[in-house]
Formats: C-alpha cells, sequence, structure tokens
C-alpha cells in the first residue's frame, strides 16, 4: 500500500511541474534577455516569429551555438537550455503567436 500512495504521489508531482503554457516556459527561462515585442538582451519575439519558422526556433533553443552563424549572426550570447520536448513546443508556439505583433 505504501509503495502505490508513493507512486501516486511521484506522478502527481511530475505532473504538477510541467509547464502548461509557453508563457509559463518564458517565464521560466526566456524573460531576463527576451520580451515579446521589445528590444531587450536578446531579440524580442516579434521579429524572431517574423524571420524563423518553429523548426528553426527548435534548432537555436537546442544548439545556440551551432546555429548562430546559420542564422547569419556574429557571435551567440544565448544559454543552451535543456528544455524536453513538452516545454521545447510550448515555448516555440508561444513565440510565434506574436508573428505580425508590433
Amino acid at each position: 500500500m505504501n509503495k502505490a500512495l508513493l507512486l501516486t504521489l511521484l506522478w502527481t508531482t511530475t505532473l504538477l511541474a510541467q509547464p502548461s503554457s509557453g508563457k509559463e516556459v518564458f517565464e521560466t527561462y526566456c524573460w531576463g534577455c527576451h520580451h515579446q515585442t521589445a528590444e531587450a538582451f536578446g531579440p524580442p519575439f516579434n521579429e524572431i516569429a517574423s524571420k524563423r519558422s518553429k523548426q528553426e526556433i527548435q534548432a537555436y533553443i537546442i544548439s545556440p551555438e551551432s546555429m548562430y552563424k546559420a542564422f547569419g549572426y556574429r557571435r551567440t550570447a544565448m544559454t543552451q537550455f535543456h528544455l524536453n520536448d513538452q516545454e521545447l513546443n510550448l515555448i516555440s508556439d508561444y513565440i510565434l503567436t506574436f508573428k505580425g505583433k508590433k
């Protein structure tokens, strides 16, 4: 019985720890350097969304060090984050919602 309770608690904790929106992922990892529509340390999401596909956004998040030259940047200051697939999909979809916004 104790094992079942422990497994249930572990499963519930894991589910609750997962972000449920791209905005949550943004607030956790991105907001220190990026803003949605204003220039900050990094480019705003509306600029990124106007230039990049979902796959390109995800590739840059996964490995900025190997992608910056392909994107035409002289260097990268972006930290490499180790997001899970759900977080990666949430943040890339969230970034793309700013396409065309000023």
